[in-house]
């Protein structure tokens, strides 16, 4: 059984992580968050120290190793984009290893000095990158490495996930913080597109706003027409009329690949490989980190050539460009 502590326990995604840890017969010891409605840990952990100030959990931490000689194993990091870096320095800092939600880190650089901790304190940082383990996405990657070496696939990538006002108002609606909409809603799917269809060899930007992007990427082995969107109007009627607000959808040469179900258990399947010894690290992360990073600061490309056709859809203003919050 291994000690972990979580960072971020107020968080949208960290119910998965507490869900992980407890599926994989471990111990959390304590938790943070400067908000604290966190009763979700009733659930899983009613017994875990809770804070809501760090340096009254970096105490905390410290008083269990000197006086109860109770080690840190793990800590895992629910927190907003822009702060990941500096928590995974502190677990490092803590004698344990760090499991972070994507973004793994903002900028390519930050990885490079990651990297540097990492000798010095010989203990790993590990990222969340569940589409891996996804099967429909592991039967594609199978499906083009099992094909002919040089064949180019044409792939239209389309993750629409409305959000309301309230995205705007939180750290998600500033890009000094989430990296934007590529990096806080579309970096698994860079990474996975990496994954399956190797390096980078173009990456063009037709568009990026507030609640949407859009752009071409060049492959190995792929040519990529990409958008994403959090605005409910985009969603086509059909998925609309079920009901839903949500809609992805990867198409590869025409023929649509099913991975709308089967994540639910995927945070635990992840949470299982780092526990074996395996797991995501820093090498795995750097070129969707890359690919957001460049996306983020690109100049916007003129709409020829390829392009996906939700880039021409009307755009919709910011709910905030009234003046009024």
């Amino acid at each position: 059984m291994k000690n972990f502590a979580l960072i971020g326990a107020a968080g949208y995604i960290a119910p998965r992580h507490l869900k992980a840890i407890k599926d994989t017969n471990n111990n959390l010891i304590a938790a943070l968050d400067k908000f604290d409605s966190v009763g979700i840990m009733d659930s899983y952990f009613p017994n875990a120290d809770f804070f809501v100030e760090f340096e009254r959990f970096d105490r905390h931490i410290e008083k269990l190793k000197r006086e109860k000689n109770i080690h840190l194993d793990y800590v895992s990091i629910c927190t907003p984009n822009y702060l990941h870096d500096a928590h995974i320095r502190t677990a490092l800092r803590r004698d344990a290893h760090a499991i972070c939600e994507k973004p793994l880190v903002l900028n390519p650089w930050n990885i490079d000095a990651l990297q540097d901790i990492e000798k010095e304190t010989s203990k790993k940082v590990y990222t969340i990158l569940q589409l891996r383990l996804h099967q429909s996405i592991i039967d594609l990657k199978r499906k083009v490495d099992n094909g002919p070496k040089d064949k180019i696939y044409d792939v239209d990538l389309t993750y629409l996930t409305s959000r309301g006002h309230w995205y705007y108002t939180s750290w998600k609606g500033d890009v000094s913080k989430s990296g934007g909409i590529a990096s806080n809603i579309g970096v698994h799917f860079y990474d996975m597109l990496s994954w399956i269809f190797g390096g980078v060899k173009q990456n063009v930007v037709h568009l990026h706003t507030h609640d949407r992007a859009s752009g071409y990427l060049e492959f190995e082995r792929a040519r990529v027409r990409w958008f994403l969107s959090i605005d409910y109007n985009v969603i086509p009627q059909e998925i609309k009329d079920k009901g839903q607000r949500t809609y992805r959808s990867i198409k590869v040469n025409g023929e649509e690949i099913e991975f709308s179900g089967g994540f639910t258990e995927l945070h635990t399947d992840s949470y299982k490989d780092i526990l074996s010894g395996n797991g995501f690290g820093l090498s795995d992360a750097r070129q969707s980190i890359e690919i957001v990073q460049s996306i983020r600061n690109a100049e916007l490309s003129p709409l020829k050539g390829d392009y996906h056709p939700f880039a021409k859809l009307e755009k919709s203003p910011h709910p905030f460009s009234n003046g009024k919050v």
